[in-house]
């Protein structure tokens, strides 16, 4: 009964990632319809509101407190040998390429993701989907598609945000706490941290955004009914978005990485 038990969740679960791929693909096709639609602006500057707009503070703390940990973390070992001046060029790449995007995606994951999956699981339990989708109106292009925009687009926005202030968090701890040399800070840091480190993270975000939105969505639009259902499917959205997450920035760090050292295969080896 164990094997037929594991062959039962192991075709079950192959049936949701097949699901999940349609869903997805849809998804894609209908958003980037969706941009030459100006009937569909209203929903996206909507959606770019309560996405971008609202969480913009909870992404600046987090960008803060990354840096200014960064720096308590680093300095000591830094210290140690004597190059603690060079201590702005490990906060800075690190919050730029890794720990700004990769933690600011985790935070859109928790606030955005629980509350998309929330709201289209409440309308799909209350069989308002199905009341959009009787008036002749697609429900991916209507409610999908405007969330799916606006998670894409402001992502990257709210990275950017999240390593400034790392950057300035790291900067302060370093300099005004630790008394580290203003100027030998940030010429240290901008010889070693170069426009292709911060384009990485900015790029980065295209992809966690289109991943949080697309999850978050599919989550409640395939929600069991009740109260209960709709809480599984927050907590299924943001595992799944937080696993995505990782997985796809490990997947760019290699692509990345393939890319710059074709191009710059000199740089590489320093």
């Amino acid at each position: 009964m164990t094997i037929v038990r594991l062959g039962a969740r192991a075709v079950e679960d192959v049936g949701n990632v097949g699901r999940f791929a349609r869903f997805f693909w849809r998804a894609v096709v209908v958003s980037v319809g969706s941009c030459v639609r100006t009937g569909t602006y209203p929903l996206i500057w909507a959606q770019m509101n309560i996405i971008g707009v609202r969480s913009v503070p909870v992404i600046m703390i987090t960008g803060a407190f990354v840096g200014m940990t960064l720096a308590i973390q680093a300095y000591d070992q830094l210290a140690g040998l004597g190059l603690e001046e060079h201590l702005g060029v490990l906060i800075n790449i690190s919050v730029v390429k890794e720990l700004g995007p990769v933690l600011a995606a985790v935070m859109l994951a928790g606030r955005i993701g629980g509350a998309l999956t929330a709201e289209l699981g409440t309308m799909n339990v209350t069989e308002q989907i199905d009341a959009v989708r009787s008036m002749g109106t697609d429900p991916i292009r209507y409610l999908v598609a405007p969330r799916v925009l606006a998670c894409l687009l402001l992502t990257p926005a709210l990275i950017i945000y999240a390593d400034l202030l790392g950057i300035l968090g790291g900067y302060f701890v370093s300099v005004i706490q630790l008394g580290i040399n203003s100027r030998a800070y940030w010429s240290f840091s901008a010889s070693g941290v170069e426009l292709w480190d911060v384009t990485v993270g900015v790029v980065k975000g295209f992809f966690f955004g289109a991943a949080i939105a697309c999850i978050s969505c599919y989550k409640g639009f395939t929600c069991r009914e009740g109260a209960e259902g709709v809480g599984q499917a927050c907590t299924e959205a943001f595992v799944a978005s937080f696993i995505s997450i990782l997985a796809l920035d490990f997947a760019l760090v290699v692509i990345f990485k393939a890319i710059y050292n074709t191009f710059w295969p000199l740089k590489s080896l320093v």
